[in-house]
Parts: structure tokens; C-alpha cells; sequence
């Protein structure tokens, strides 16, 4: 359990669509037990929260607070938690999406669901980074890191690399590289394997590979892997968490390490993965 929290900052996803009653209410539940409520720029203007006793308005979204609240989907948990990996500060996630597998509670739990957490009835699990090292500078995934061909260009030729050691050149759509947390998105959908949170290491699957050889390879977490792109002409697009990162140009390479940042997820207590598992894609399924 985690004590709980002086403040939380709320977050929503970009369209709001039915997540202004529930930020209202999360300001009304707040103030009741007594902690500051911090509202950014952003979602003030979205939502018209107005400033009150131990509500905060225009607040740095990057400043330090007790506990992040996210209503939204895996889209707008996924950037809180890049917003504050490396810092001790937990993401509670309210599921105002589509399928939600990283909320901690639906939100038809909301009144319960806030209520426990700002109690600091939660418990916290630290989920590890990719970092991509590239021309550009350096990047962080808390999913995957995508490398894609052009929409209008050949397919791609991947190189990868284990710890110095070439393992192959695939000619495909392109390549991702996913965590635990991630390998149920992606990967999943490539055909790699299912990688339970807590499981140490990162798993690299082929986009539509052009070839009867090429398997997902699960990399050891000290391991670095790096990605070059082969091709003389042709850049490859790069994503992580599905967000735009730039490119990578033709010989360039992607240096990718695991498990040098952290961030924190809160869950309530006993939640398990494979349950989530199930239920959330089950969902999909019905």
C-alpha cells in the first residue's frame, strides 16, 4: 500500500467527450478528503473547472504532485507515464477508453475507485522503460519502439543486433521491440509472444517479414540490441508508443536498452495480469 497522496494532478485524453462530469467529480472528492487538487491549463480550458478552496488552476503539468490521475485510455495512461518516469509519482488511471488494459479501475468504479486512491490504497507496480538512443537524441518508450517502412516507399531492410552480435537482416513492413507491459499490443498483433507483467527482458517481433525465418527473439534485460537500417536510399519511420519520433536514415542504427528508467502504475490491491488479460480481451472478443 502507498500512504496517501497531498495533491494529484488530473489528466485527460485530448477529446474529452465524457470525461468532464467525471473530472468535476474527481475535484469534488478531492476537496472532501482534504487534497489539493491541481488543474492544468489544458484540461481547465477543456473541461471550465473553476478555481476553488484546494483546487489549483493552471498548474505546471510537469510539477511535482502525489499521484497522477488519468481519465482516459492506454493512449493518455502511456503519457503520463512518460511524463514522470524516473520520478516517484504513480499514474492512477481511470479507463475512460476503449479497452483501458493499463487503467486501474473502469469507470463505472469511478466514485470507489478515486476514493481508494486518494486513501493511498493502491499498490504501486514499477514498470521498465525502453530507451532508444538515435541520431536525434535520445527517446523513451514505456510500450514499444517501432521501426515502420514508408507508405510510399520499399520495404524496409532491418539489421539487428544482440550485445554486438549480428543476428539477422529481415526484409519486412518494419520491426517492434516491446516490453512486458507492451507485448500485449504490437507484438501481440506480429504474432510475438505474451510477456506477464514482471518479467524481466524485452521481446523483438517482425512486421509482415518477408521471409519463412524470421521468429521473435526475447533479448535478456542487460542486453543492448541495436537496429540499423540497411537500406542505401530509403529511411524508415520510427515510433514509440505509437507517437511519431523521427526517422531513421539509410545505414543509420537505433541503440535500445531496457530497464534504465522506471515508471510507477498504480493498481489496486491483489490486481492480477492475468486477469486483466482476460477480461480485457475478452471484451475485445464479445
Amino acid at each position: 500500500m502507498s500512504g496517501a497522496p497531498e495533491s494529484i494532478t488530473i489528466f485527460t485524453r485530448a477529446n474529452p467527450a465524457n470525461a468532464s462530469h467525471a473530472v468535476r467529480r474527481v475535484v469534488e472528492l478531492g476537496r472532501e478528503a482534504g487534497i489539493e487538487v491541481r488543474i492544468t491549463a489544458d484540461e481547465q480550458e477543456k473541461h471550465g473547472v473553476a478555481e476553488a478552496d484546494g483546487v489549483v488552476c493552471g498548474a505546471d503539468p510537469d510539477g511535482e504532485t502525489g499521484l497522477a490521475m488519468v481519465l482516459g485510455g492506454d493512449g493518455t495512461i502511456l503519457t503520463a507515464l512518460r511524463r514522470f518516469a524516473g520520478r516517484d509519482i504513480p499514474v492512477f488511471a481511470v479507463n475512460y477508453g476503449v479497452v483501458g488494459f493499463l487503467a486501474s479501475v473502469e469507470n463505472s468504479e469511478l466514485d470507489e475507485g478515486v476514493r481508494s486512491a486518494l486513501r493511498g490504497e493502491f499498490d504501486v507496480l514499477e514498470l521498465p522503460l525502453l530507451t532508444a538512443e538515435t541520431a536525434a537524441g535520445r527517446q523513451i518508450a514505456v510500450n514499444d519502439v517501432s521501426f515502420h517502412r514508408r507508405q510510399s516507399g520499399r520495404v524496409a531492410e532491418l539489421a539487428y543486433s544482440v550485445s554486438g552480435q549480428e543476428l539477422g537482416e529481415v526484409r519486412s513492413d518494419g520491426l517492434v521491440v516491446a516490453t512486458a507491459a507492451g507485448s500485449t499490443g504490437y507484438n501481440l498483433a506480429n504474432g510475438g509472444p505474451v510477456m506477464a507483467w514482471g518479467v524481466d527482458g524485452y521481446v523483438v517481433s517482425f512486421i509482415a517479414p518477408h521471409t519463412l525465418t524470421a521468429r521473435s527473439l526475447v533479448v535478456a534485460p542487460a542486453d543492448v540490441l541495436e537496429v540499423t537500417n540497411r537500406s542505401h536510399s530509403e529511411p524508415v519511420d520510427m515510433t514509440t508508443d505509437g507517437r511519431a519520433a523521427g526517422e531513421v536514415g539509410p545505414e543509420e542504427s537505433v541503440a535500445i536498452r531496457f530497464g534504465e528508467r522506471y515508471s510507477q502504475l498504480a493498481q489496486v490491491p491483489g490486481a492480477s495480469f492475468y486477469r486483466r488479460m482476460r477480461e480485457k480481451f475478452g471484451r475485445l472478443a464479445s
